[in-house]
C-alpha cells in the first residue's frame, strides 16, 4: 500500500520520447525473435497479417482527417447515473505515470489531498496498463489495490481491467527468457517486456499479491451502456460470445501457465486499429451486438497516434501532441481514452456519458 501517494517530489519523466524508443538496457537481453526486423513498425492495417507478432517497438503514425476530438468542458458536470449509483469515471492507460494520475483522481474529486478516496458512491474502472515506460508502475497498482478497498468501505467502487501490458508483465515475471511460438519466429517475454518499455525498479518490486490481482483482472465489462475494454481490437470475439465467457476464458489461459497460451492471448490483446476507417463502425458493432452496450470506450491506442499528431524518430521538429479530452470516432460509437502520457500527451480520468 501506498502512503501519501503523489505527495513527494516530483519523479523525473523516463521514456517519454513520442515514438516509444527502445530503453537503453534493452539489448542487454539479447536479440528478442529471429525473422522479424525490430527497426520495422507494426504495419496499420485493420487486418493484422497472418505472421503478426507484437515484438516489434514504435506505433505507426496514422494520419487521419476523417475523426474528430471531443473536448469535454471539466467545468461541466456529466449527467448522473440512472442505476441509483454514483457516478461514473473512466481512466486511460496510466504506464506508471503515479502523480499525474494522483493529480487527475484529485482534479476530477476523487482523491483528497492526502491522495485517499472521497467520492463516496462514484464509480472508478480503470482500463488497464498500469506499468511499463514510466518511473512507478508497481506505485500505481499499489494505489489501485488500495482506492478498491476505500471506495468499497464508501459505498463506490474502484475497478480494472486487464490491458496488455498486465500480461506482458505477467509473462516477463513467469516464463523470463522461455522462448514462444511468436508466429513470426521465436520471441521471449522478457526481451519483449524490454523492448515495450519495462522498468526492472518494477520488476524488482513485483509481489506474488500483485501478480495475483493482475491474474483476475476482467478483460471486459459493460457499465451503463458503456462496453470498456483495453485494446481497440476485436480479438476479444475468439475468447468468448458473453461478457461472462471471455473473462472466465482469459483467467483460465492464464492459470493454466502455459507460455505459448499466454503469448497468444498477450498477442491478440496487443492488437490495434480495429475502430477506424472503412469498416470500423462496423468492428465496434460486432463487439456491442455481442457483449451489449450502446458505445466502446477503450484505451491501448493512443489518441495522438489516432489523430496522426505524432511525428517519427527522424522528424526532430514534430511538436508534442495536445491532448484536451477523449476522442470519439466510428460514428460515435467509439471513445478513445489513452492521451498519450507516455509522450507528452495527458493521462485522462473522464466521467460518462461524455455531451457530444
Amino acid at each position: 500500500m501506498t502512503q501519501g501517494a503523489g505527495q513527494g517530489p516530483e519523479v523525473e519523466r523516463t521514456a517519454t520520447l513520442r515514438d516509444f524508443r527502445v530503453p537503453a538496457y534493452v539489448h542487454e537481453a539479447g536479440p528478442y525473435v529471429h525473422s522479424v526486423r525490430p527497426e520495422v513498425a507494426p504495419p496499420p492495417e485493420e487486418t493484422y497479417p497472418e505472421g503478426y507478432t507484437p515484438t516489434q517497438r514504435d506505433l505507426p503514425v496514422v494520419n487521419r482527417g476523417d475523426t474528430v476530438q471531443v473536448t469535454v468542458d471539466p467545468e461541466t458536470a456529466a449527467p448522473q447515473s440512472t442505476t441509483g449509483q454514483g457516478p461514473l469515471y473512466v481512466v486511460g492507460d496510466v504506464h506508471g505515470y503515479l502523480d499525474q494520475l494522483v493529480s487527475a483522481l484529485q482534479e476530477k474529486g476523487l482523491l483528497d489531498a492526502a491522495g485517499n478516496w472521497c467520492a463516496g458512491t462514484a464509480r472508478l474502472w480503470f482500463l488497464g496498463d498500469f506499468t511499463d515506460r514510466g518511473p512507478d508502475g508497481i506505485g500505481v497498482i499499489d494505489l489501485v489495490m488500495r482506492l478498491s478497498a476505500e471506495a468499497a468501505a464508501a459505498g463506490g467502487y474502484c475497478k480494472a481491467l486487464m490491458g496488455n501490458h498486465e500480461l506482458l508483465l505477467l509473462g516477463a515475471k513467469r516464463f523470463g527468457d522461455t522462448p514462444v511460438n511468436s508466429g513470426a519466429g521465436t520471441a521471449t517475454f522478457q526481451a519483449a517486456w524490454l523492448l515495450n518499455g519495462g522498468q526492472k525498479t518494477d520488476m524488482d518490486r513485483l509481489q506474488d499479491h500483485h501478480l495475483q490481482w493482475m491474474s483476475r483482472l476482467d478483460a471486459v465489462e459493460e457499465v451503463d451502456g458503456h462496453l470498456l475494454v483495453h485494446s481497440d481490437t476485436t480479438a476479444y470475439l475468439d475468447y468468448g460470445r458473453s461478457i461472462e465467457e471471455v473473462n472466465d476464458t482469459v483467467r483460465e489461459t492464464i492459470t493454466r501457465n502455459d507460455a505459448d497460451e499466454v503469448w497468444d492471448l498477450f498477442r491478440k490483446f496487443t492488437k490495434r486499429f480495429s475502430f477506424r476507417d472503412e469498416g470500423g463502425a462496423d468492428a465496434v458493432r460486432s463487439l456491442l451486438d455481442t457483449y451489449g452496450g450502446t458505445r466502446i470506450v477503450h484505451g491501448h491506442s493512443p489518441i495522438p497516434y489516432l489523430l496522426g499528431e505524432v511525428g517519427s524518430e527522424e522528424d526532430e521538429e514534430s511538436r508534442d501532441p495536445v491532448i484536451e479530452g477523449p476522442h470519439v470516432y466510428a460514428d460515435g460509437l467509439a471513445i478513445a481514452m489513452d492521451g498519450g502520457v507516455t509522450m507528452a500527451g495527458k493521462l485522462l480520468v473522464q466521467q460518462l456519458p461524455l455531451e457530444t
